[in-house]
């Protein structure tokens, strides 16, 4: 069982929310983070993103980019930009888009339900990423954005989260630039925040969505600081982390599609006839294809779309991640035909989220790569069933949407 709690967060004046909400800090490049935070004085990518206020030559891991994300978070606090709430409490995070919504509860889960796989992962990290989420964590002393989690949709939790939003009024209520809207209620009401503590210690596993990076460093930093405080009693705040819990049903995975720098010395026409023996080919011109079945995929190359499908000697029988369409590609055509034998290192290869439409495949295919790969998404309920038995899904496997904001709320860690 999974403990998830109430806390006192550090989150931004009703008036000025809109202005401070930012997209994750691992969504864009600093040329982008730069452009989004703008003239923007409050833009929380001042925190998760510092270096865009250094020199253009500042390496994204020195040192400077952790104390000044500190300087900026401290001055949000001094400028009462920011403020903490006095009563510990959850918080109901709506996310609207395209006439969909997702519900999700804001609270804080244990450094132990993750080291007991109470809080189930489906990923690796990489050391670099997880070692700058450390730093950053430990130098703002603050979990600066959630973990989004996941759950089997429960009732009790349905009900006590939708009876408390569908009464108040909540205390944000905006659209942010890419179309979503983000509400926000603070549940600081003591009998609705304990019966959701029971409700959830009576969930058998919370599942990472996205956010392993963050999940693993925030651990890491829990147990260092219980080192460094061997008389802790596991009720201080750095014994936990900052999560958004959804109920799995209102999630959507998107495609993670792939996009080649290069056809591995073969032309166009041999790189085709080698496809044919592992795949079946159709040609659809210029009409775009977004598969919508198990191991099909759509091909952008020299202007023109193909329609594949893996031959069945491709797609193993009971190998649960040799079957998933990612390893389908991966395994039959982008290691053994265009010599990608490590997607997470290999700078040939890039990874372009299905929200950015097959136009940007397109796009991409036409300025600087040979070939691009659309994918069928995986589902939520195949997500869980490999994390539950203790498998690793390959690199870049989900891209779920709308992305969480951050800003709106902040763990710290003392």
């Amino acid at each position: 069982m999974a403990i998830f709690r109430p806390f006192k967060a550090l989150r931004p004046k009703a008036a000025l929310a809109e202005r401070v909400l930012a997209p994750p800090y691992d969504v864009m490049n600093r040329a982008e983070a730069k452009a989004m935070a703008g003239e923007n004085a409050y833009s929380f990518l001042r925190v998760t993103r510092a270096e865009i206020e250094l020199p253009d030559g500042t390496g994204a891991y020195d040192a400077r980019v952790y104390e000044r994300s500190r300087e900026n978070l401290d001055g949000f606090v001094r400028d009462g930009v920011f403020f903490r709430d006095e009563k510990a409490g959850f918080y109901i995070y709506r996310q609207t888009v395209d006439g969909r919504t997702q519900t999700g509860l804001v609270g804080c889960v244990s450094i132990d339900a993750y080291e007991s796989g109470a809080i189930k992962r489906h990923e690796l990290t990489r050391v670099e990423k997880e070692e700058d989420r450390v730093r950053h964590f430990e130098v703002c002393d603050a979990n600066t954005e959630p973990v989004f989690l996941t759950y089997r949709a429960n009732a009790r939790i349905d009900d006590l989260t939708g009876g408390f939003a569908d009464a108040r009024p909540p205390v944000y209520d905006f659209a942010s630039a890419d179309g979503v809207r983000h509400a926000l209620w603070v549940v600081d009401d003591n009998a609705v925040r304990e019966a959701l503590v029971r409700a959830f210690s009576e969930v058998d596993a919370l599942y990472i969505a996205d956010g392993h990076h963050r999940s693993a460093s925030a651990y890491r930093v829990g147990k260092k600081r219980r080192d460094e405080y061997p008389g802790f009693d596991g009720t201080e705040e750095f014994n936990f982390f900052m999560a958004v819990a959804f109920p799995d049903r209102e999630l959507r995975i998107f495609d993670y599609n792939r996009v080649v720098r290069d056809l591995n010395g073969l032309s166009a026409a041999a790189f085709l006839t080698a496809l044919e023996r592992r795949f079946a080919v159709e040609a659809r011109g210029t009409v775009p294809c977004a598969p919508r079945e198990k191991h099909c995929f759509g091909m952008f190359l020299a202007g023109a779309w193909y329609a594949l499908r893996a031959r069945d000697n491709l797609i193993p029988g009971e190998d649960r991640i040799g079957a998933l369409d990612v390893s389908i590609l991966q395994n039959g055509l982008l290691a053994p035909v265009l010599g990608i034998e490590d997607p997470r290192t290999d700078g040939r290869i890039d990874f372009i989220g299905g929200i950015r439409g097959l136009a940007e495949l397109e796009r991409r295919v036409r300025t600087d790569m040979a070939v691009a790969f659309s994918l069928c998404p995986v589902s939520v309920a195949e997500l869980l069933a490999i994390a539950d038995g203790g498998l690793i899904m390959p690199p870049k496997s989900t891209w779920f949407e709308p992305k969480l904001g951050s800003g709106l709320f902040v763990h710290t860690l003392y």
